[in-house]
C-alpha cells in the first residue's frame, strides 16, 4: 500500500554558492492522521538508537496538502479502507503495541493537530508530543480534531495549554507548517511515513529498516 523508496533532488539552499547537498540527519515525516505514521513513530527512535545513529529530525506535514497537491486522496476513504485498517492492526500487534482504537471520525481533520505538532517542533517538544497524540488517537481512540485531546497530548509533554491554544492561530505556525509540506513535496515525499536520507525517500511503514540502513551508509 505504501511503496518506496522514492527518489528526489534536495534543494540547494539560498546562498551555498557551491551549489552542492547540504549534510543533514535523516528526516521523519508524519501526519497525526496516519495509522502508518504512528506504527512508525513507535519504532522509528529504537532502530536509529541501535543502530548508533543520531536521531532523525521529527518532521510534521500535512497530509491533506500533500494529497491536494498530488492530485491523489487517503485509502482510508476508498475501497481499500477495510483492508488497511486490519494490516495497521495486525502490524500493531505484532510491533507489541495496544490494540488500535480507531478514532471516530477516521480519516478526521488534522489541520489543528499538525498545527499543534509544528508548534512543538518550534519549541523542541516535537518527539514526546507527537508520541502523545499518535496514542491519544490510535491508542485511546480519540479525536484529535478535538481541542480538549490535543490539550492532553500537550500536557504529557509539558506545553502549557495557553501557549498551545494561542499556537493553533498563529501566522507564523501556518506558514511553518505549508513550508515544511512543501518542502518534503519538493524532496520527492508523496505520503507518510517517509523517511528522508540524503536523495532519497522511504515510503512506508515497512521501509524504515532500509532508511536506517541507508542513512549508516551515508554516515560511513
Amino acid at each position: 500500500m505504501q511503496p518506496g523508496p522514492w527518489t528526489a533532488g534536495r534543494p540547494t539552499p539560498s546562498g551555498d554558492p557551491s551549489g552542492g547537498m547540504i549534510d543533514e540527519r535523516a528526516i521523519f515525516c508524519f501526519d497525526l492522521g496516519s495509522p502508518y505514521a504512528y506504527l512508525a513513530a513507535e519504532r522509528i527512535s529504537g532502530l536509529f538508537a541501535e543502530a548508533g545513529l543520531e536521531q532523525p529530525e521529527w518532521r510534521p506535514v500535512l497530509l491533506g496538502g500533500m494529497f491536494r497537491a498530488l492530485g491523489r486522496s487517503s485509502w482510508g476513504l476508498g475501497p481499500d479502507r477495510k483492508d488497511g485498517m486490519r494490516d495497521c492492526e495486525q502490524r500493531a500487534s505484532a510491533y507489541g503495541l495496544p490494540p488500535i482504537r480507531w478514532p471516530e471520525p477516521w480519516p478526521g481533520d488534522m489541520l489543528g493537530a499538525m498545527r499543534a505538532a509544528t508548534f512543538a517542533a518550534q519549541i523542541g517538544r516535537i518527539t514526546s508530543f507527537a508520541l502523545a497524540a499518535f496514542r491519544q488517537s490510535f491508542a485511546a481512540g480519540r479525536d484529535l480534531s478535538e481541542l480538549d485531546n490535543l490539550m492532553l497530548a500537550g500536557a504529557a509533554s509539558e506545553i502549557h495549554p495557553r501557549a498551545l491554544r494561542t499556537a493553533l492561530e498563529r501566522d507564523a505556525v501556518k506558514a511553518e507548517l505549508r513550508a515544511a509540506t512543501d518542502d518534503v513535496i519538493a524532496r520527492g515525499a508523496v505520503g507518510v511515513p517517509s523517511v528522508i536520507v540524503g536523495e532519497r525517500v522511504f515510503w512506508g511503514d515497512e521501509q524504515l529498516e532500509q532508511a536506517v540502513d541507508a542513512t549508516a551508509r551515508e554516515r560511513a
